[in-house]
């Protein structure tokens, strides 16, 4: 990823790397790395050396199946090139992303910091607006069925209104006895 200029990323390309995994919205170490312009090896140095910094809640190494996964996807991981082969990669979250910034303590990293964390904070707006909207949607549905009820109501209502009325039986001219009635 290259910086545009003045050396700032566009807050949509960060987006584009943040992932929601274990029900968690996090960035994979080599994308982060990329974004502090320090290779993957030494942000997960930094991060191994730091442990007391990076809770589990902070960072967590990825299954071979969410490995795979994210190969197979369109969110490809990023260069493998400074990966040790043996390990997984490592996922980082919001708090993760702004502490590896910390510990990396490099111009680029402190700079990149702020993106990631309003990358980070644009992706949870972004979700709460769209769950308000969903929550509206449903209320107007929920509104919309009573109505659908009321009106197929009317239209009936309407329809009796409109049929001609029952022809009365017609009844005999002349005298009519009692045995004719039956």
């Amino acid at each position: 990823m290259s910086p545009t200029k003045g050396g700032l990323v566009p807050l949509e390309r960060i987006e584009g790397r943040i992932l929601l995994l274990r029900g968690q919205k996090v960035m994979v170490d080599s994308d982060l790395a990329e974004l502090y312009d320090v290779p993957t090896k030494r942000l997960n140095e930094q991060v191994k050396r730091n442990s007391e910094r990076f809770p589990e809640d902070f960072v967590f190494r990825l299954t071979t199946e969410e490995v795979e996964t994210l190969n197979r996807s369109q969110f490809a991981t990023g260069s493998q090139k400074h990966r040790d082969p043996r390990l997984a990669p490592s996922a980082l979250t919001e708090h993760g992303a702004i502490m590896a910034a910390n510990v990396l303590n490099s111009p680029r990293a402190v700079e990149m910091s702020v993106y990631v964390v309003r990358a980070f904070v644009h992706l949870r707006e972004a979700i709460a607006s769209n769950q308000a909207l969903a929550a509206k949607l449903n209320e107007l549905e929920r509104q919309l069925k009573g109505h659908d009820q009321a009106i197929a109501g009317i239209l009936d209502a309407i329809r009796e209104l409109m049929a001609p009325p029952p022809t009365p039986k017609k009844r005999p001219i002349g005298f009519v006895t009692g045995e004719e009635k039956k």
